[in-house]
């Protein structure tokens, strides 16, 4: 079984280099394209992303305290622009805007040994009116989580977890509306080892130390927003429901729902609002690395967690000068684990500003720095498109 997982996990990683490898290969033999735009002289990526198939490389500087505080990511993302559909039913014909087919690799690791690599795409079945989402990676995190003990107080115990996972999506458009509806699939398989000292935390049951999670779900989803990188205006309307059950390979019964919506309106020409309002539910037997926790920026993963959580955010971005904008923003959540203990939950509450650069105008993708603090530390984060991107 170990050699097994072994021989997975580096066929997974020859893959992915081997991915890398081709995409910079085949972007050294395009010929040269202008970084500039033509509209304002300004370093712009969109003739290099439509024009050579370019990528963009997002460098990611991690701060999560939850992973040693420090460490660092590369993401290449492969653009891909989509002309509009012609789209026909029942004979009525209507053009129809396809968003972009966005491929990715990701590769991760941190001061505290913790490493991940994976490959990631989106696209759009245009005649079938579907977008999809397939993914997968591997890794081992080693992962700090928190108990508030009877008698001491809350404690942090540390985890190693090693993992391979695989998702898949797919939903369709409802007509010619802006409703799509269809299922989703989540695979993981773990082997989780406590690496503190002392005795086994007792949250954590023996299966839980190799086990298998495979959930299958619907989502109902709306989704108007004028741009799927940085959105100006529009708003986007999740809710799913995925069953992990023994049916379909899983060690574990139980239920998970996730309901989100994404809200943007310009209030001056150039100042935009945002609002996120983001939830999850579980029911049933969940392993602990799984339970919903406040995701925020400033906040530390599974610093905060629950068999529920709620959150909101509310963010502000001013283009002051020319592609340059300014960020401000904050948000407020709690995590429980019924809703009867909603009134005594600690809120958390995090703050933070940044900025962004206008880097493909053609797309409307900007790209930035964001600084944020929470209830126990400050955190940077590079932000490509948006910090809100479920």
């Amino acid at each position: 079984m170990m050699n097994r997982k072994r021989h997975i996990k580096k066929l997974l990683l020859l893959c992915a280099l081997f991915f890398a490898a081709a995409c910079f290969a085949q972007e050294n033999k395009k010929p040269h394209i202008s970084l500039r735009d033509s509209t304002d002289g300004a370093f712009d990526l969109s003739d290099y992303i439509i024009d050579a198939n370019g990528f963009v490389p997002v460098p990611y500087i991690i701060t999560e305290p939850a992973l040693g505080g420090f460490g660092g990511a590369l993401i290449p993302v492969f653009i891909k622009k989509r002309p509009p559909y012609i789209d026909s039913i029942k004979g009525e014909q209507k053009i129809t805007p396809i968003a972009p087919d966005i491929t990715g690799g990701a590769g991760m690791y941190t001061v505290n040994g913790s490493w991940f690599t994976g490959l990631f795409r989106s696209g759009t079945f245009v005649k079938s009116r579907i977008k999809y989402i397939a993914g997968g990676g591997l890794g081992s995190i080693n992962m700090n989580y928190y108990r508030t003990i009877p008698d001491k107080g809350e404690k942090e115990f540390e985890f190693n977890i090693n993992a391979y996972t695989a998702t898949l999506q797919a939903i369709r458009r409802i007509g010619y509306s802006h409703w799509y509806a269809g299922l989703k699939y989540f695979f993981v398989s773990t082997d989780v080892k406590y690496k503190g000292g002392g005795d086994t935390p007792v949250f954590v049951k023996p299966i839980e130390y190799n086990s298998i999670v495979s959930q299958l779900g619907a989502i109902v989803e709306l989704d108007n927003r004028d741009n799927v990188f940085t959105p100006d205006r529009g708003m986007k309307l999740h809710i799913d429901g995925i069953r992990s059950d023994n049916f379909f390979g899983s060690d574990y019964n139980y239920w998970r729902m996730n309901y989100y919506t994404y809200m943007y309106r310009p209030l001056t020409k150039k100042l935009i609002g945002g609002l996120r309002i983001d939830g999850q539910q579980t029911f049933g037997d969940v392993p602990f690395y799984l339970l919903p926790y406040i995701d925020m920026r400033g906040v530390a993963a599974n610093r905060y967690q629950g068999k529920a959580d709620i959150l909101s955010e509310l963010e502000f971005r001013w283009d002051f000068y020319r592609r340059w904008s300014i960020m401000l923003y904050s948000g407020a959540g709690k995590a429980f684990d019924e809703w009867s203990d909603f009134g005594s939950a600690k809120w958390v509450l995090s703050y933070g500003t940044g900025f962004r650069y206008l880097i493909a105008r053609k797309f409307n993708l900007r790209m930035g720095i964001d600084l944020a603090k929470g209830p126990d530390t400050w955190a940077y984060y590079i932000v490509f498109g948006s910090n809100w991107l479920k």
